[in-house]
């Protein structure tokens, strides 16, 4: 069995920050900061689910996690197509159990200047980003719901839900609208137990991202966030787990920005 990494939260006294018996999923969790998300859940105790298009890169990531000793599964799910969601979400009830913590994370971006965006590119980024968004958490909630369940729902906004960036149009708005989304959710739910917020990440250094943070552009970029630094994947897993656990338990309709203070930054 391999051994674990040191998490930020075992430095943590205990406290209301676990997730033990809870069942997550997590979307878009097949790379990026979605597997990132999926392993900070199963190390606050959670059973995590990950879900994502490219099944066999998630089987692939789950059963890394699982020789880690967490209690992992993965899904295919595509969030543009509602049977697609339905299904997986049945299959993680049938696997786990009903899902009490859903993280938000499926996302796409197409860069290309405003007047030469396409019908196609608008709307596919929205149909992820936005309108997948809606579609999983509402089939979340309707299954807690039903059984009776508190639960917790977490979108992944952006910096870029609040500040603007060049030729990326349809993302910015998609975010924007994913935050009015949440508060949204967050009204109509409180009712049921069930809780919605958002985490704001920005920048935050992938090996993706890296060669450009690298570049004189990428420098300039870094130079205008307050703090002067990129964010590390480890300075989300602690407002991730205290979104989605009880320790947030009295916090709905909520966004917690990660940025380094880069929203709030002048111009």
């Amino acid at each position: 069995m391999r051994v674990r990494p040191e998490s930020v939260l075992d430095r943590l006294p205990p406290m209301q920050m676990r997730l033990d018996g809870k069942v997550a999923l997590v979307t878009g969790a097949f790379g990026g900061l979605g597997r990132d998300f999926a392993r900070m859940l199963a190390r606050a105790g959670a059973s995590v689910a990950l879900a994502g298009r490219r099944l066999d890169d998630g089987r692939a990531i789950a059963q890394a996690l699982a020789e880690e000793g967490y209690r992992v599964t993965a899904v295919g799910m595509d969030v543009t197509d509602r049977a697609s969601v339905d299904a997986a979400i049945d299959e993680v009830t049938g696997t786990l159990g009903v899902v009490d913590v859903l993280v938000n994370n499926a996302g796409v971006a197409v860069t290309r200047p405003f007047l030469d965006l396409t019908e196609r590119d608008w709307a596919s980024v929205l149909d992820v980003n936005l309108d997948g968004a809606w579609r999983v958490a509402q089939a979340v909630a309707r299954r807690l719901k039903d059984a009776d369940r508190s639960g917790s729902i977490v979108n992944i906004a952006s910096v870029l839900a609040e500040r603007v960036a060049a030729q990326v149009a349809p993302y910015t708005v998609s975010k924007a609208a994913l935050v009015q989304l949440t508060k949204a959710m967050a009204l109509e739910l409180a009712r049921y137990r069930i809780r919605v917020n958002a985490l704001a990440p920005g920048y935050v250094e992938t090996p993706i991202n890296r060669d450009f943070f690298a570049t004189e552009g990428g420098q300039a970029l870094v130079r205008r966030i307050p703090q002067r630094r990129l964010g590390r994947v480890e300075d989300l897993e602690a407002p991730l787990v205290l979104l989605a656990s009880d320790a947030s338990a009295y916090m709905t309709g909520a966004v917690i920005a990660v940025d380094g203070g880069h929203a709030v930054s002048s111009l």
